[in-house]
């Protein structure tokens, strides 16, 4: 009697029900928030070498030719809440409403030290600390504090939309010059993700398009 064969298990990784993978997924995000490949690779624990090899084969598979194509591509993960929200269908216009300031950022020359002085001698409330960059509360707007060799003096503005895409889309047809396209910059412990857009003003400086994206619930 013929023994049983079993069934052969396939080697490598799942397949991705995506156009790329949660590692590249995260490479395109730093590449579109402004980061070298440098930083990236300090960030994510790898080689810039590694980094290079993700951007190269994102840049293949998008059908994309540069780094400044990638930074400008608005795609978006097909798993991430923010990527289930625009799925749905939306009306054919979108009234452009600019809210309360969400963000303002601060450089310092050493976190954990501006971390103390912010908590303990000006009494804010700290939001948690990722690396070498610290958040507080100020009454609903969020400090950010980024622990940077040479200090900038300026800050720049984070302003809260409801819907980032379309918000992106309506000043882009105004001909609001963009850093790169909505692109999410952290997902929090409960899955809700926080994505961001920069574009310059007349001088020249930087503000933000900033939405905190919910999980879908069950």
């Amino acid at each position: 009697m013929p023994l049983e064969r079993k069934p052969t298990r396939r080697r490598g990784r799942p397949p991705h029900d995506d156009l790329l993978t949660p590692g590249k997924w995260a490479i395109v995000h730093a590449v579109r928030h402004g980061l070298s490949d440098a930083r990236i690779a300090v960030r994510r624990g790898v080689s810039r070498d590694a980094v290079k090899f993700h951007v190269r084969n994102a840049l293949a598979k998008l059908g994309l030719r540069a780094r400044a194509d990638l930074r400008r591509w608005a795609g978006v993960p097909k798993d991430s809440a923010y990527g289930r929200t625009r799925n749905k269908e939306k009306p054919m216009t979108h009234e452009l409403h600019l809210d309360s300031i969400g963000q303002i950022s601060r450089t310092v020359r050493d976190i954990d030290e501006s971390c103390a002085w912010y908590r303990d001698v000006l009494g804010l409330k700290h939001l948690y600390t990722y690396g070498k960059l610290a958040f507080f509360d100020l009454g609903g707007t969020r400090l950010y504090l980024s622990a940077e060799s040479a200090v900038q003096p300026e800050s720049t503005l984070y302003l809260r939309v409801d819907d980032i895409g379309a918000s992106y889309a309506e000043l882009d047809s105004r001909g609001v010059e963009f850093k790169g396209a909505p692109h999410m910059i952290h997902r929090h412990a409960d899955g809700t993700e926080e994505w961001m857009a920069f574009f310059k003003d007349p001088e020249g400086r930087f503000l933000a398009l900033m939405s905190q994206v919910p999980p879908k619930r069950p």
